[in-house]
């Protein structure tokens, strides 16, 4: 196939195909005529580089599944450097996830100092709660469209 149907088919642009290519990931093969011609196999290869991308994987940490996939493995993840890179993300990942949290504890921290110092107090969570601290009890109309 060329590369506008590769393209298409992969769900990208030739620009991407072209760049992979530049990269070593894609392999440049040419027709007689000149064209850029691909196969399935480079459809598969394409498929696994865009999965990984959308995992948050960059694209030189895409090389090893690749390079499985060309060694003939059924999948991109079955060689151990593709193992290691797996690792690699996951310890990122946690290291991410980490810092995430103590944001999130700091920011409630915070949040928690501002409303403490608000005169009154922190604000009431729904209009129930306000009602229910001033001790009025309204009612809400029912179906018809009247007070109960």
């Amino acid at each position: 196939m060329r590369i506008g149907e590769l393209a298409e088919r992969a769900g990208t642009t030739t620009r991407a195909l072209r760049y992979y290519e530049s990269r070593g990931l894609l392999p440049a093969r040419r027709a007689v005529n000149g064209y850029r011609t691909y196969d399935e196999d480079d459809l598969r290869l394409l498929q696994q580089i865009r999965t990984l991308q959308d995992f948050g994987f960059d694209l030189e940490e895409t090389r090893p599944f690749v390079e499985c996939l060309r060694a003939g493995h059924p999948a991109g993840d079955a060689c151990p450097a593709s193992l290691d890179v797996y690792r690699r993300k996951l310890t990122e990942l946690d290291g991410l996830i980490g810092q995430l949290q103590s944001v999130r504890a700091q920011v409630g921290a915070q949040l928690a100092q501002a409303e403490a110092e608000l005169p009154g107090g922190p604000e009431p969570l729904c209009d129930l709660t306000d009602a229910l601290a001033r001790g009025i009890h309204q009612t809400r109309p029912t179906h018809g469209g009247t007070d109960a």
